[in-house]
């Protein structure tokens, strides 16, 4: 193993001053493992972070990124759950094991790697053996990389809070790759799923994934057509990707006692919408801040078992991140993934 690797970080909140430079491969505490990256997945988050901090104590340099996958390389002293040579990936929020969230009503938890805690924009991490889950045997290391942030979100929202059911209407909103992942699972549980988007092109590329139905949410108000589509029903999950003044539109949209799980952020951080809706319908409008390792590796499991595959939009090297966060911003069909 080499005792050297490059990685890319910032001295400053803003992506333009990324730089990759080489540095001495940290040592292995007791209960660490060394992992050699193999991919990585950019989520939007990783844009925000670079750009504004999100409001988070960074240390500098800072590296950014969560999501991973790797071999191990070398272990502590007293590693138990990996050896030499297995194929793992990061967990997002390290600690939230299972069950409730860690934090208090006055300050939520929100230690996660590419925050808090270092990012994985690096040759080699060094982090305790409890950050990481086996990585899937059926995924080569990029689709592997895409589960830790974004697959979960998807899982962490429709099954183990939603418990999706096989018949229930499930709508998604947008292409990226929350959205994406969420098609996949709802459509692999039985569900009927209902795609938006402002692209028909992604429309078309949704539906040769499964999507029962699409709508362009330009050309036509896509509340209405939901309404149309269910026999004024309304959805039973709404996967609330642009937050801001949509969540109003998602409270129209939704079925009487159904299920709205806001994620994004692309319209701002307030979110708002009628009273009306929300007390007769009496929805449960949750927030998912991705999830647990208990949920991650029930995810790795289902993965496995059904053959669900990510979808990648773009393969960057290492060398071309700059590139891949600049997909960021176009709008990607699923996934942005660097490969090593």
């Amino acid at each position: 193993m080499s005792k050297w690797m490059q990685e890319w970080s910032t001295e400053t909140v803003g992506p333009h001053d990324l730089k990759l430079a080489e540095r001495p491969v940290p040592e292995a505490g007791e209960h660490d493992i060394i992992v050699r990256t193999l991919a990585v997945s950019l989520n939007y988050r990783d844009k925000l972070v670079l750009e504004t901090g999100m409001g988070l104590d960074l240390a500098f340099p800072f590296v950014p990124a969560s999501d991973m996958s790797g071999v191990v390389e070398a272990v502590g002293k007293s590693v138990t759950r990996f050896r030499p040579g297995d194929r793992v990936i990061s967990t997002f929020a390290p600690g939230w094991l299972d069950g409730l969230r860690p934090g208090t009503g006055r300050t939520p938890a929100y230690e996660t790697l590419g925050g808090a805690h270092p990012g994985v924009l690096s040759e080699y991490v060094v982090l305790p053996e409890g950050w990481f889950v086996a990585a899937p045997k059926s995924l080569d290391a990029a689709e592997a990389s895409t589960l830790p942030c974004a697959g979960l979100t998807a899982w962490f929202a429709l099954v183990e809070k939603g418990h999706l059911r096989a018949g229930d209407r499930v709508v998604v909103q947008g292409t990226g790759g929350v959205a994406l992942f969420g098609l996949q699972i709802a459509k692999a549980t039985g569900a009927e799923v209902i795609v938006t988007s402002s692209s028909r092109e992604k429309l078309d590329r949704a539906f040769a994934l499964g999507a029962d139905h699409g709508i362009n949410r330009l050309e036509e108000d896509w509340v209405e057509r939901v309404y149309a589509l269910t026999g004024d029903r309304g959805a039973d999950h709404i996967l609330e990707i642009a937050g801001g003044a949509g969540l109003g539109q998602s409270l129209k949209a939704v079925a009487p006692d159904g299920r709205i799980s806001v994620i994004g952020v692309l319209e701002g951080f307030e979110v708002s919408g009628p009273v009306g809706p929300l007390l007769l319908k009496s929805p449960v409008v949750q927030g998912i801040s991705v999830g647990h390792r208990r949920a991650l590796e029930d995810l790795v499991g289902a993965v496995d078992r059904l053959g669900l595959k990510p979808v990648i939009d773009m393969r960057y090297k290492f060398t071309e991140v700059p590139e891949a966060l600049a997909h960021l911003d176009r709008g990607p069909f699923g996934k942005v993934v660097i490969e090593f």
